[in-house]
């Protein structure tokens, strides 16, 4: 069955109903979920505008962490909660797909969970364009909730 599970979260109804998913498969087959959360480079526009209030240091990369490490550490309570009792949290910068593709490889995931939309500006497709990705060039299964 599987080993490791991967559940990319990012906040969104649909991220936390694949992450109850995965809970729910990693407690059955005694699997380590992983759980990742992908913020994206900010570009030069919003690097300029950070420095409009110079007396506030943070970054909009900072920030960015800051909220990603949060809902990563939310999502890893949650599946504690649910009875997964080998999770990973972990928190990355990069393009959204490749990112966790890149993840999914480099940790042997053989099952990633995603939600079929998350946060993104992609309300008006069926499927994400993450999630679109990721079904269409991992190298493992996967499971859109």
């Amino acid at each position: 069955m599987y080993q490791k599970i991967l559940c990319p979260v990012d906040g969104s109804d649909g991220s936390g109903k694949a992450l109850d998913d995965a809970a729910k498969l990693a407690r059955l087959t005694q699997a380590q979920l992983l759980i990742l959360t992908v913020f994206r480079h900010h570009s030069l526009l919003d690097a300029s505008l950070s420095m409009v209030d110079v007396d506030d240091p943070d970054t909009v990369e900072d920030v960015l962490r800051t909220h990603a490490v949060s809902i990563c550490d939310k999502a890893k309570s949650a599946a504690l909660q649910s009875g997964a009792n080998n999770v990973r949290a972990v928190v990355k910068r990069g393009p959204p797909a490749r990112t966790i593709l890149g993840f999914a490889e480099q940790n042997g995931a053989d099952l990633i969970v995603l939600g079929g939309r998350g946060s993104g500006d992609s309300e008006n497709y069926l499927l994400g364009s993450v999630s679109h990705k990721v079904t269409s060039l991992a190298k493992c299964s996967v499971l859109v909730t």
